[in-house]
């Protein structure tokens, strides 16, 4: 095994402690994997139920494009097949960040889009939701790759994600840091749009916010 490969082993695993402390995935589950040429590195299944998100690099799955296992002590995940499709199907995604957000699993499981309210997630657009397939099937990774086709241009950028109803959100990033960044802007967008129910007086118009915001970053 190189080390730029061990590297990435090692990474996966950090951004997966950093999920767990900021609360971006639970001990429920969520995913992290980034390809590297031929190969897949991604997290093992029971990373967060039986791990609490405390890999190590030899825990991190290598697999072929095709899901087969190459090396790695844990067992490849059963909802691996959504990074899969992505990461093969999508040229320009080079990384996938799947978790439980804190605040976003509130709009996952209302089943409700995410609006853009800060400057920092305009270029995401709107967070759309895919249609319902359970977590472990095959048609989840087909779901999810429908939503994200024709957002090729963000990925490039930096990332593109979805929500999955009654399950969490997907970002696939041009690598993992920006996807890991992209999820906690999303998360903090959804936490601000929540929290500004609480806030005295008429109900925020979260349409008129976007579309101010819109208007001021033109000019």
């Amino acid at each position: 095994m190189s080390d730029s490969l061990y590297d990435l082993r090692a990474r996966i695993a950090e951004i997966g402690r950093l999920m767990y402390e900021r609360h971006l995935t639970d001990a429920a589950g969520g995913n992290i994997s980034a390809r590297a040429g031929d190969v897949i590195c991604v997290t093992p299944r029971y990373a967060g139920s039986k791990y609490q998100w405390r890999l190590r690099p030899e825990q991190i799955v290598v697999a072929d494009l095709h899901g087969h296992k190459l090396e790695g002590e844990g067992e490849i995940s059963r909802e691996a097949k959504v990074h899969f499709k992505l990461l093969t199907e999508f040229p320009d995604g080079k990384a996938v960040v799947h978790g439980h957000p804190r605040y976003v699993m509130v709009f996952a499981m209302a089943g409700r889009p995410i609006v853009p309210v800060l400057e920092n997630t305009l270029k995401f657009g709107m967070i759309r939701v895919c249609r319902f397939a359970p977590a472990h099937s095959a048609e989840l990774p087909e779901h999810i790759a429908a939503e994200l086709r024709g957002q090729e241009a963000a990925i490039r950028k930096q990332a593109a994600a979805v929500i999955a109803p009654w399950h969490g959100l997907f970002v696939l990033g041009k690598d993992l840091d920006s996807a890991y960044d992209a999820a906690e802007r999303i998360d903090v967008n959804a936490q601000c749009i929540l929290m500004s129910r609480l806030l005295p007086g008429e109900p925020v118009d979260l349409e008129a916010i976007h579309a101010q915001l819109r208007e001021q970053m033109r000019k």
